[in-house]
């Protein structure tokens, strides 16, 4: 379930913040048509701050079948066009097996703070001290799925760190119809998984479709093809 949520939802830049804005949203995950969960998500930017909380939890079938819950909060400066995340905390329940880890940053670079239960280090874990400027999961998800103004729904990077995973995220060719707006976007396997992992697959294709809400463009839909078949995050 985390592996699908990564590959459907790590992703992307953020635009300039205002003074003050404070945000709500929640989506719904499908899997070949049948519930799979749901994503909540609530921000606030204040004064070039901004800190975020988002929940992901198994619902419909897969809730019957086995109960995740994942919660993250993050919490950062806004410059400009970057998010610069300075804490990020996650906690994960997999059917009553939990873990949890945070990380804080230095001068940008990500410092891997505390796992409990503690875990082992493998040899495909990437290096904290080599990614400088990226942003954590949560972080590249708000960034995301923010409402933006018309003409910045595409074309923009950004590069992820999850205290052992390096990932990016690129978004491209906006396709305008009927006043949506569809990007193209690919999420890439960098570094910290397997040989075999990364011989399996290395780019995962995803679309992103935005819709007018007021004077804004919102994320209404992220859809992928999984190996349990096609994903898709449909906001409520």
């Amino acid at each position: 379930m985390r592996k699908i949520t990564l590959a459907l939802l790590a992703f992307l830049l953020a635009l300039p913040a205002t003074a003050q804005q404070t945000e709500q949203a929640s989506y719904s995950l499908t899997i070949r048509g049948i519930t799979a969960g749901s994503l909540r998500i609530a921000a606030r930017v204040e004064d070039g701050r901004y800190s975020v909380n988002g929940v992901l939890e198994s619902g419909g079938l897969v809730g019957i079948l086995r109960r995740i819950r994942y919660d993250a909060s993050a919490q950062g400066r806004v410059t400009g066009n970057r998010f610069i995340p300075s804490s990020y905390a996650e906690r994960a329940d997999n059917n009553g097996r939990t873990r949890s880890g945070t990380m804080d940053y230095r001068a940008g670079v990500p410092q891997v703070k505390e796992y409990d239960p503690p875990r082992r280090a493998d040899e495909d874990d990437v290096d904290a001290a080599t990614q400088a400027g990226t942003v954590d999961p949560l972080t590249a998800l708000y960034a995301t799925l923010r409402d933006v103004p018309p003409g910045q729904e595409c074309g923009r990077s950004l590069r992820i760190f999850d205290g052992r995973r390096a990932t990016e995220i690129a978004l491209s060719q906006p396709r305008r119809q009927n006043g949506a707006v569809t990007c193209n976007g690919e999420f890439r396997r960098l570094g910290g998984y397997s040989a075999r992992e990364m011989a399996e697959k290395r780019v995962f294709p995803f679309t992103l479709t935005y819709r007018p809400a007021g004077d804004m463009m919102r994320v209404t839909q992220i859809t992928t093809d999984t190996v349990y078949g096609q994903a898709r995050l449909t906001r409520r």
